[in-house]
Protein backbone atom coordinates (compact mmCIF):
# COMPACT_ATOMS: atom_id res chain seq x y z
CA UNK A 1 0.00 0.00 0.00
CA UNK A 2 1.33 3.44 -0.90
CA UNK A 3 1.94 6.27 1.56
CA UNK A 4 -0.69 8.26 -0.34
CA UNK A 5 -3.32 5.56 0.17
CA UNK A 6 -2.41 5.26 3.85
CA UNK A 7 -2.80 9.04 4.27
CA UNK A 8 -6.21 9.02 2.57
CA UNK A 9 -7.42 6.06 4.66
CA UNK A 10 -6.30 7.86 7.83
CA UNK A 11 -8.15 11.05 6.83
CA UNK A 12 -11.36 9.14 6.12
CA UNK A 13 -11.27 6.72 9.08
CA UNK A 14 -13.02 9.00 11.58
CA UNK A 15 -15.51 10.68 9.26
CA UNK A 16 -16.35 7.76 6.93
CA UNK A 17 -15.44 4.62 8.93
CA UNK A 18 -17.33 2.18 6.70
CA UNK A 19 -15.66 3.37 3.49
CA UNK A 20 -12.80 1.18 2.34
CA UNK A 21 -10.20 2.69 0.02
CA UNK A 22 -9.42 -0.16 -2.36
CA UNK A 23 -6.88 1.71 -4.43
CA UNK A 24 -5.41 5.21 -4.52
CA UNK A 25 -3.12 5.90 -7.44
CA UNK A 26 -1.72 8.86 -9.32
CA UNK A 27 -2.33 8.49 -13.05
CA UNK A 28 -0.47 10.53 -15.67
CA UNK A 29 1.07 12.63 -12.91
CA UNK A 30 -1.97 14.87 -12.53
CA UNK A 31 -4.96 12.66 -11.65
CA UNK A 32 -5.57 11.06 -8.26
CA UNK A 33 -7.83 8.06 -8.83
CA UNK A 34 -9.60 6.41 -5.88
CA UNK A 35 -11.61 3.21 -5.91
CA UNK A 36 -13.80 2.93 -2.82
CA UNK A 37 -16.18 0.34 -1.43
CA UNK A 38 -18.93 0.43 1.19
CA UNK A 39 -21.05 -2.36 2.72
CA UNK A 40 -24.21 -0.71 1.30
CA UNK A 41 -22.66 -0.13 -2.12
CA UNK A 42 -21.08 2.91 -3.70
CA UNK A 43 -23.44 5.68 -4.80
CA UNK A 44 -22.82 8.93 -6.62
CA UNK A 45 -23.59 10.76 -3.37
CA UNK A 46 -20.93 8.78 -1.50
CA UNK A 47 -18.35 9.51 -4.22
CA UNK A 48 -19.19 13.22 -4.02
CA UNK A 49 -18.93 13.18 -0.22
CA UNK A 50 -15.52 11.47 -0.31
CA UNK A 51 -14.32 13.87 -3.00
CA UNK A 52 -15.36 16.81 -0.81
CA UNK A 53 -13.53 15.39 2.21
CA UNK A 54 -10.32 15.24 0.14
CA UNK A 55 -10.53 18.80 -1.18
CA UNK A 56 -6.99 19.67 -0.11
CA UNK A 57 -5.65 17.25 -2.75
CA UNK A 58 -7.28 19.34 -5.51
CA UNK A 59 -4.43 21.85 -5.61
CA UNK A 60 -2.11 19.04 -6.79
CA UNK A 61 -4.45 16.65 -8.61
CA UNK A 62 -7.61 16.25 -10.57
CA UNK A 63 -9.61 13.92 -8.30
CA UNK A 64 -11.58 10.86 -9.51
CA UNK A 65 -13.58 8.83 -6.96
CA UNK A 66 -15.52 5.75 -8.09
CA UNK A 67 -16.65 2.23 -7.27
CA UNK A 68 -14.32 -0.64 -8.14
CA UNK A 69 -16.59 -1.97 -10.89
CA UNK A 70 -16.74 -5.53 -12.17
CA UNK A 71 -12.97 -5.69 -12.67
CA UNK A 72 -12.36 -4.64 -9.09
CA UNK A 73 -8.72 -4.41 -7.94
CA UNK A 74 -7.57 -6.74 -5.18
CA UNK A 75 -5.09 -4.93 -2.95
CA UNK A 76 -5.24 -6.50 0.52
CA UNK A 77 -5.04 -10.10 1.77
CA UNK A 78 -8.69 -9.98 2.87
CA UNK A 79 -9.73 -9.04 -0.69
CA UNK A 80 -7.94 -12.08 -2.09
CA UNK A 81 -9.53 -14.38 0.51
CA UNK A 82 -12.99 -12.94 -0.18
CA UNK A 83 -12.72 -13.63 -3.92
CA UNK A 84 -11.12 -17.09 -3.76
CA UNK A 85 -12.50 -19.21 -6.60
CA UNK A 86 -12.83 -16.24 -8.98
CA UNK A 87 -10.80 -15.64 -12.12
CA UNK A 88 -8.09 -12.96 -11.83
CA UNK A 89 -5.53 -11.16 -13.98
CA UNK A 90 -2.23 -10.52 -12.22
CA UNK A 91 0.49 -8.13 -13.40
CA UNK A 92 3.86 -8.71 -11.77
CA UNK A 93 6.26 -5.97 -10.67
CA UNK A 94 9.11 -7.52 -12.62
CA UNK A 95 9.59 -10.54 -14.82
CA UNK A 96 9.89 -12.80 -11.80
CA UNK A 97 10.09 -16.53 -11.83
CA UNK A 98 6.92 -17.75 -10.12
CA UNK A 99 7.03 -21.37 -9.00
CA UNK A 100 4.76 -23.54 -11.14
CA UNK A 101 4.20 -27.02 -9.74
CA UNK A 102 5.23 -29.61 -12.32
CA UNK A 103 6.61 -27.07 -14.78
CA UNK A 104 9.74 -25.06 -15.26
CA UNK A 105 9.87 -21.48 -13.91
CA UNK A 106 8.52 -18.74 -16.15
CA UNK A 107 9.71 -15.20 -16.75
CA UNK A 108 6.28 -13.74 -17.52
CA UNK A 109 4.84 -10.44 -16.40
CA UNK A 110 1.12 -11.30 -16.63
CA UNK A 111 -0.84 -14.24 -15.36
CA UNK A 112 -4.52 -15.15 -15.70
CA UNK A 113 -6.19 -17.94 -13.80
CA UNK A 114 -8.36 -18.97 -10.87
CA UNK A 115 -7.48 -17.56 -7.47
CA UNK A 116 -7.28 -20.76 -5.41
CA UNK A 117 -5.58 -19.56 -2.23
CA UNK A 118 -4.55 -16.52 -0.24
CA UNK A 119 -2.58 -16.11 2.97
CA UNK A 120 -1.16 -13.06 4.68
CA UNK A 121 2.04 -13.44 2.61
CA UNK A 122 1.07 -14.76 -0.85
CA UNK A 123 -1.62 -15.86 -3.28
CA UNK A 124 -1.97 -19.05 -5.28
CA UNK A 125 -3.35 -19.00 -8.83
CA UNK A 126 -4.27 -22.03 -10.93
CA UNK A 127 -3.17 -21.04 -14.43
CA UNK A 128 -3.43 -23.09 -17.61
CA UNK A 129 -0.01 -24.64 -17.07
CA UNK A 130 -0.04 -25.30 -13.34
CA UNK A 131 -0.33 -23.70 -9.93
CA UNK A 132 1.60 -20.47 -9.29
CA UNK A 133 2.41 -19.04 -5.86
CA UNK A 134 3.09 -15.30 -5.79
CA UNK A 135 4.23 -13.23 -2.80
CA UNK A 136 2.27 -9.96 -2.50
CA UNK A 137 5.43 -7.89 -2.96
CA UNK A 138 5.79 -9.29 -6.51
CA UNK A 139 2.25 -8.25 -7.50
CA UNK A 140 2.00 -4.90 -9.25
CA UNK A 141 -1.75 -5.14 -9.82
CA UNK A 142 -4.43 -7.81 -9.58
CA UNK A 143 -7.99 -7.46 -10.86
CA UNK A 144 -11.04 -9.68 -10.99
CA UNK A 145 -12.04 -10.73 -14.48
CA UNK A 146 -15.68 -9.71 -15.09
CA UNK A 147 -18.25 -12.33 -15.99
CA UNK A 148 -16.74 -15.05 -13.87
Amino acid sequence: MSALQTDIETRLADVEPEVEVLLAEVVSGATLRLFIDHPDGVTLGLCERISGRLNDYRDRYSLEVSSPGADRPLTKPQHYRRFRGRKVRVRLREAGRPHVAGASPHGRRNLTGELVGASDAEITVAAGDGVVTLPYEHIFRCNLIPGD
